[in-house]
């Protein structure tokens, strides 16, 4: 079947400019399993998409003051999103990766003649709902009346996003990272134990897994983050809080890691699955915290999972790895399968966003 072409406009934050990642990329400098254009969007090339990606702008201190302001009192970035107002309106449809884009471009559609569908990923959004202002819901819940499709992350996520907004259509589309080169699980043994932890998202439980490996012996931990607290590690010998320069770098600590450690607080939105598909790439065994809906992706015997905010849990997780290595190298190959069976990855991803695309332009 031959498709129409689509231009598809996809809109991120004002630091997610394209041209600056790629160049990150080629660098090695991005930090991650990544795509060479952000989070894989331009696949969509391929699949029979025109894409254009917003760009950031350069503006003096005054201005950048006044934008992040109105960010910090809105949510939103309208003044990033009012600066690609002429490829916003020229598309066919827009894509945006998190609900800060979405309700800025929702914002300039309302006031734009020519109206281009819009898909609105939500990330936080739902976690956050019942703590926002009655004026801040107020405007969300106009602004998301301009998204045609609300996407989210997680079964968590959608059960909340449809009881919020009932007549909206809302579509759960798995996350994925580019996943076409995977490392076989191998046997991770040794004198030392060696834990690794990565990650900045909020809902990241850096002082449960502290105090996890506080009872453990013959062990160490090194937590990768730009938002860990660094005092973490003032009294631990065994811990060291720092951050991965390079994507050699982050490969490294995975080689030489026997467990990829992901501890959360509890959340809606699948905190944690860009570093799980990462660790099980890597042929890395996982212990997680077993909420916002992962499980939609890993099932228990693929991911080793324990209760919310109960380190005595996930020492015990961790000890057990430690234990029965075999055991663990199991889980792992077996995640590796989840993720071909179940076409876990970026590739994915993007071409659900095509899908998506297609049906309501045609509609």
């Amino acid at each position: 079947m031959i498709y129409k072409t689509i231009n598809v406009f996809v809109h991120l934050a004002a630091n997610k400019d394209a041209a600056a990642w790629r160049k990150a990329w080629m660098s090695g400098t991005l930090v991650g399993i990544n795509d060479e254009t952000p989070y894989g969007y331009g696949r969509a090339i391929d699949m029979g998409c025109v894409v254009k990606f917003s760009e950031s702008h350069c503006e003096g201190f005054l201005v950048k003051i006044i934008r992040l302001g109105l960010r910090v009192i809105t949510g939103f970035d309208v003044i990033h999103a009012f600066r690609q107002r002429d490829n916003l309106t020229k598309a066919d449809v827009i894509w945006t990766h998190t609900e800060a884009q979405f309700l800025a471009v929702a914002a300039i559609l309302c006031i734009s003649k020519r109206k281009p569908k819009l898909i609105g990923q939500s990330v936080w959004l739902f976690d956050s709902w019942k703590k926002l202002t009655p004026l801040h819901k107020f405007f969300y819940r106009r602004l998301i009346n301009h998204v045609d499709i609300l996407t989210v992350h997680s079964s968590d996520n959608l059960d909340v996003a449809r009881s919020l907004f009932p007549n909206k259509r809302i579509v759960l589309v798995p996350f994925g990272i580019p996943s076409e080169n995977m490392i076989p699980p191998i046997v991770r043994d040794g004198k030392i134990f060696r834990i690794l932890s990565i990650g900045n998202d909020r809902h990241r439980d850096w002082t449960c897994l502290a105090c996890a490996i506080d009872g453990l012996t013959n062990a160490t931990a090194v937590i990768l983050s730009k938002s860990a607290p660094r005092y973490l590690a003032n009294e631990r010998q065994n811990l060291q809080v720092m951050e991965a320069q390079t994507n050699d770098e982050l490969l490294m600590h995975l080689a030489e890691a026997n467990v990829v450690c992901v501890s959360l607080k509890p959340n809606r939105h699948a905190s944690g699955i860009t570093v799980i598909q990462e660790a099980v790439l890597a042929g890395v065994p996982v212990v997680a915290t077993d909420t916002g809906g992962l499980k939609d992706y890993f099932s228990s015997d693929t991911i080793r999972y324990v209760p919310p905010e109960d380190y005595k849990a996930l020492r015990e997780a961790l000890r057990e790895i430690a234990i029965h290595p075999k055991e663990a190298q199991m889980r792992a190959i077996k995640a590796q399968q989840r993720m071909v069976e179940s076409n876990i990855g970026a590739e994915s991803f993007i071409r659900r966003h095509v899908e998506l695309s297609r049906e309501i332009i045609e509609s």
